[in-house]
């Protein structure tokens, strides 16, 4: 309203100076159009913002949501089923997308009063909703209806759905997706197909580069790809349309096309990628983006252009799609071209000075955008990434072949397996070298460097940026100048400077901050250590065995299969030499139990299954297994994992129990053993006095005080997550504790934790406290 008055007062305002003044002299009218055009662009955002906003407060979808009601819906799926685990839990996967509730029924519940959104009819909406499904959804199709039976719940105010919906049942397929969805789906199945030989890797990324496809892209790559600042590259993003218009164009030129024919050649080429890609509105900013980066490195006058194209592009997309306002792959994709418009041009003809035009470009790209998007990486993120600019530069002779070579497969697979996949061979090749350039960067001491994610932080960091940006045209242009500053940041990246204090000099044992999980590291060795569990995140498990210089692994114990304690598998295995995995015998929950055997096939890691009271040694560790002595029986093949009993998980009760010796010291390491287990290793009579006890199952409230009385422990370390939802650790367990006139650390409150014995005085340390 607000904005509808100003524009309002401004046309009246505007009709009276230009009654006062001749066309060729009116500036002050001049400005006041500008103003006035600004206020009506204002005006259609509120508006559009209000619509939507509206539309997903009001109506049945919603009321139904507050009162938490279980209905009938038709659904249009509107993306792929994306699989998903739920970090530091014992969950099965479960599959997340969005839909769009075409039909609802309530149903009433015998015991309860009908709701009063409540009818016995089907009532027609058109509402968007986050699903939330069983594995048996993992296989359903984009576009496709499914009836279903689920529990609308509510969201929060500003989110981009009306409710989120959470389905028990299997999915019962009403209609399958339209002619040119299933037409784009046997294109995306035939680069499968054309790629199905080559090595995992090779088999993940192909299909991400040419179509945002990443069902097949392994976890590791993944977090490769983030550490590098390649990311970009395995979704879809402007990038991609780019290189397929910077291929067809001059194609379709060699065949005698011009004028308005490359023009129509251009838009059909962007219409049939929105639709292999998936023509959700992630894929359409991403083509808007590509076709003005484009513009602008192309054209002569493309800087001014490519600016008014972005700022008319960001407008149309914001009054399409209001909810982008709050998206950060929205502001990536914007700064990420307004850098390349705005830097980029300047930066290659400095650099052109001295080098050949190709190579400035191919730096002055990549540069710019990686600087304009670094404080929101870091926000993101947590991290500010040394070597994402060299990672783009290397990595961008091969993305134009694999992506092209990419696209020759997919097309070419609908009429010849046979000759799509000698394509897929060949394209295989440049994604070798990008898996490469991901694999290696990665591997680099200073690739990622932990950056505080505050508004302090974000706000230094952004000022950092705009002072480089200020001086770095200077810096460009001078070769001496530009040597120095690559020789600097190659010295930093080589050779980074540690967190002062972290670790200390001796550590012995380093309890990482993995959330609510565990990953344990004991030093064997120079830059060799034992690792036991992994922690839920890939990510926290890499970073904290990245910042203790570990790049050899000669065991690698899980102590049982639930994914608090072996989800962050591929961060260990990322760039390092493990030489063999242990584990306990209960192979349970099976699903995990696949995602490990598979992951440690992959890199080639013999698996090794623990056997009682065996002994081991390794360099300066000397440890003995205490734990399962017996194993349960494996739950029925159709389950997931074995039913909890009064006594706990059965697997949590087979975890592998270890006592280690080191420097003098004993540790007892327990997992998530429960009473029952508890109980059972007294009974056997082991020796269970230790200078150092890991507290059973992240410090929960279910521990036997007398299990807890046998081990003497001077010091308890507890691993669990901050504001976790499990109540770890348990108030009883740290009374129980302090009784005993135990020392308690705990990673929710300290962050990760070390422990060193100088001179036999045990000592721990601790990072980043909270």
């Amino acid at each position: 309203a607000v904005t509808l008055a100003l524009a309002t007062i401004t046309t009246l305002r505007l009709r009276r100076t230009t009654r006062r003044q001749p066309p060729t002299a009116s500036p002050p009218a001049r400005r006041s159009w500008v103003l006035l055009g600004v206020l009506v662009v204002m005006t259609g955002m509120a508006l559009a913002a209000a619509l939507q906003t509206h539309s997903l407060r009001t109506g049945p979808i919603r009321a139904l949501a507050a009162d938490s009601t279980t209905v009938d819906v038709h659904l249009k799926l509107d993306s792929d089923p994306a699989v998903r685990r739920t970090p530091g839990t014992h969950r099965p996967p479960y599959v997340v997308l969005q839909a769009t509730i075409e039909e609802v029924r309530p149903r009433t519940p015998p015991d309860k009063q009908p709701s009063p959104a409540a009818d016995s009819q089907p009532t027609r909406v058109r509402t968007p909703v986050l699903v939330i499904a069983g594995e048996s959804w993992r296989h359903v199709r984009y576009g496709q209806r499914i009836a279903a039976t689920g529990r609308l719940e509510a969201v929060q105010d500003g989110d981009d759905v009306a409710a989120t919906l959470s389905i028990r049942t299997a999915p019962r397929p009403l209609a399958e997706p339209t002619w040119w969805l299933r037409a784009a789906e046997r294109v995306r199945a035939g680069l499968r197909a054309a790629v199905a030989d080559e090595p995992a890797d090779v088999r993940g990324l192909v299909p991400a580069l040419v179509m945002g496809d990443e069902s097949a892209l392994s976890e590791d790559l993944t977090e490769d790809f983030k550490t590098t600042g390649l990311t970009h590259l395995s979704a879809v993003s402007g990038t991609n349309l780019t290189l397929l218009l910077v291929f067809v164009l001059p194609c379709a030129r060699l065949i005698g096309v011009r004028a308005r024919g490359l023009t129509a050649v251009g838009v059909m080429t962007v219409v049939i990628f929105v639709i292999l890609a998936r023509p959700q509105p992630s894929v359409l900013r991403a083509a808007a983006m590509g076709l003005i980066a484009l513009a602008a490195m192309t054209s002569g006058d493309g800087r001014r252009r490519a600016v008014r194209s972005l700022s008319v592009a960001v407008i149309v997309l914001l009054l399409f799609d209001t909810s982008l306002a709050r998206s950060a792959g929205f502001a990536l994709s914007v700064l990420a071209t307004a850098g390349i418009v705005l830097l980029g041009p300047g930066w290659r003809d400095a650099l052109a000075n001295w080098l050949p035009t190709w190579l400035a470009e191919a730096i002055a790209c990549p540069l710019a955008a990686q600087l304009a998007c670094t404080p929101i990486v870091a926000w993101l993120s947590g991290e500010v990434s040394l070597v994402a600019v060299a990672a783009n530069l290397l990595a961008a002779p091969a993305v134009g072949p694999a992506t092209i070579l990419g696209f020759a497969a997919a097309g070419v697979a609908l009429v010849s397996t046979e000759a799509a996949q000698l394509i897929g061979w060949t394209a295989g090749w440049p994604a070798r070298w990008i898996i490469l350039i991901a694999r290696q960067g990665a591997d680099l001491p200073g690739a990622a460097n932990p950056w505080p994610a505050t508004v302090i932080g974000v706000a230094i960091l952004t000022l950092l940026c705009l002072a480089l940006v200020l001086g770095l045209h200077r810096i460009l242009s001078r070769p001496i100048a530009m040597l120095l500053a690559i020789l600097l940041l190659a010295l930093a990246v080589l050779r980074p400077v540690s967190s002062f204090g972290w670790p200390p000099r001796d550590w012995l044992l380093v309890m990482c901050d993995v959330g609510q999980g565990d990953g344990i590291v004991l030093r064997a060795g120079e830059r060799s250590a034992v690792v036991v569990d992994t922690g839920p995140d890939p990510t926290a498990m890499n970073r904290c065995l990245r910042d203790l210089k570990i790049e050899h692994i000669p065991v690698l114990v899980l102590t049982h299969f639930h994914a608090d304690h072996v989800g962050g598998l591929a961060g260990v295995l990322n760039g390092r030499r493990v030489d063999e995995l242990e584990v306990t015998p209960y192979f349970s929950p099976r699903a995990e139990h696949r995602r490990v055997t598979n992951l440690a096939t992959q890199h080639r890691v013999p698996i090794r299954t623990v056997t009682y009271q065996e002994k081991r040694v390794v360099d300066q560790l000397t440890w003995t297994v205490l734990w399962p002595a017996r194993v349960p029986a494996l739950p029925p093949p159709g389950a997931s994992s074995a039913t909890p009993t009064d006594e706990g998980s059965p697997e949590n009760n087979a975890s592998i129990t270890m006592m280690v010796e080191t420097n003098g010291l004993r540790l007892l390491l327990t997992g998530d053993l429960e009473p029952e287990s508890q109980r059972a290793i007294l009974a056997t009579g082991a020796d269970l006095r230790a200078d150092v006890l890991k507290v059973p199952h992240h410090g929960s409230a279910q521990q036997d005080p007398a299990f807890i009385a046998a081990t003497q422990a001077r010091l308890a370390l507890i691993s669990a997550g901050q504001n976790n939802d499990y109540g770890h650790p348990a108030p009883r367990t740290l009374d129980l504790l302090s009784h005993q006139t135990t020392r308690t650390a705990t990673t929710s409150t300290t962050g990760p934790l070390a422990l060193t014995n100088p001179n036999n005085h045990l000592s721990l340390t601790t990072h980043h406290p909270r």
